[in-house]
């Protein structure tokens, strides 16, 4: 799957955007991954909770539905005599949010055109631009 939706997508319905996942485009999913995307050996739960400003439970819940969807891979494991859960980003999962990051490029730089074009054609009236 591109990054870039083809030609044909993007001709018919340019501002469609089809590759914003909704499992990745919720706020503390999106801020899981990210905090997780830029921890390459994974991270704590409770060290993930604290970046992400998440309670016990709406993390769990958030980790289930991206374990679901095979972005995060959760482990318990031990730290001296103590259990700890430990999150990573799977393979499936860096791709995915690479490409979703692509899709949000895309937006910015669509975004940042309409808004140049507009500012332009404030300045040199409707119809007219520059030469």
């Amino acid at each position: 799957m591109s990054s870039q939706p083809s030609k044909s997508i993007r001709g018919d319905a340019p501002f469609a955007y089809e590759g914003l996942e909704r499992v990745i485009h919720e706020k503390a999913r999106l801020g899981i991954l990210a905090s997780l995307v830029s921890h390459g050996e994974g991270l704590a739960f409770s060290d993930l909770k604290q970046l992400c400003a998440l309670t016990d439970g709406n993390l769990n819940r958030h980790l289930q539905v991206l374990q679901d969807a095979g972005l995060v891979d959760v482990r318990k494991d031990t730290a001296g005599k103590r259990p700890q859960t430990r999150c990573q980003l799977t393979t499936e999962g860096r791709r995915r949010f690479v490409e979703y990051i692509g899709v949000l490029e895309q937006i910015v730089g669509d975004a940042l055109s309409a808004r140049h074009t507009e500012a332009a054609s404030k300045r040199y009236g409707q119809g007219l631009s520059p030469a």
